[in-house]
């Protein structure tokens, strides 16, 4: 059998574990697999390589992707799609491995419903796709922001600031949940935790005349204008305040071992499925235990609030 695997949406630390483990489980069947470059990209434009035991050495350890990400808008048309199920077939391959977020899942998803054996596994620093407690890539973002929250924290003291930090993760506060747990935010703020400006203005306001040196501040993206919400800060609160937007610096690094293993724990188990003849399905974790459910179950569905909550507002 001739397998495919690709990467695409955004790159996130693990993908390149992800990879080699199908290829290298893949082989134990005696299995062909080929990877596409630059994901749907390389699909439309018949542009892949075999992948084999060698090939993938010393992956496992890299950051990003080395077979590369790419966002293909036009491939939402069934015309491109099946252009990329002729190009694989063409080639002899029978199934596919798609390694992203929710577009990557939606691609996927629409060339298993036109027939095309195809898993997804979820590879997103954000942790924002349903049916999987953890996505690949997450928890080496969220030690990257943990260590900026811990180095802010060190001169927002000195200086007796109060530091914003910017985090990832669009419709989904995770990052920003689990780093700010660890660096011991005094407030976390996310889609699914707003909190009142003027109220946390106040409650600074609070601390800074109790003699608190500092305070951290760590939000989601595209809930404030971190740089002007700074200025109010310091207009009104007491606090000298600066923010800092973390950006791509999030997606970057080699993978922590929770990543690496998580990589490789889903890509073999997506090859088991295609060897069980098990497809139209994505890959996740539930309780330490990989599972999968078919794309219809995951794909646009919103992820249920994290438990975690309760525990950052006992002791934040």
């Amino acid at each position: 059998m001739k397998l495919a695997v690709l990467t695409s949406g955004g790159d996130a630390p693990g993908m390149n574990a992800a990879v080699r483990s199908v290829v290298r489980a893949a082989e134990s069947y005696g299995y062909e697999v080929y990877g596409v470059k630059d994901g749907y990209k390389g699909l439309l434009e018949d542009d892949m390589q075999l992948l084999d035991h060698q090939s993938v050495s010393g992956m496992l350890s890299k950051g990003g992707t080395f077979l590369g990400t790419a966002r293909v808008p036009e491939f939402k048309e069934e015309a491109f799609q099946r252009k990329a199920i002729e190009n694989m077939q063409n080639r002899g391959i029978e199934a596919l491995v798609a390694i992203g977020g929710d577009g990557t899942y939606r691609g996927a998803m629409a060339l298993a419903q036109l027939g095309f054996k195809t898993i997804g596994l979820p590879g997103t620093i954000d942790n924002d796709i349903a049916g999987t407690d953890f996505t690949i890539g997450f928890s080496t973002a969220v030690e990257t922001i943990v260590d900026a929250i811990d180095k802010l924290r060190d001169t927002s003291q000195s200086h007796q600031r109060c530091s914003i930090v910017e985090t990832m993760g669009r419709h989904c506060g995770d990052l920003a949940l689990f780093a700010g747990i660890c660096g011991g935010a005094e407030f976390i703020v996310t889609p699914e935790n707003p909190v009142d400006k003027n109220e946390m203005i106040e409650t600074l306001k609070k601390h800074k005349a109790a003699g608190r040196r500092h305070s951290i501040i760590v939000v989601t993206e595209k809930i404030f204008d971190v740089h002007a919400l700074a200025e109010e800060i310091t207009e009104q609160s007491g606090f000298a305040s600066r923010a800092t937007v973390l950006g791509y610096i999030q997606r970057g690094g080699h993978p922590d071992s929770e990543d690496r293993i998580l990589g490789s724990r889903m890509g073999a188990y997506a090859v088991e499925l295609i060897k069980d003849d098990i497809h139209g399905v994505c890959v996740g974790v539930r309780d330490s235990r990989v599972i999968h459910l078919p794309f219809a179950n995951v794909v646009g569905q919103p992820r249920p609030k994290n438990p975690l909550y309760k525990l950052y507002k006992k002791i934040s």
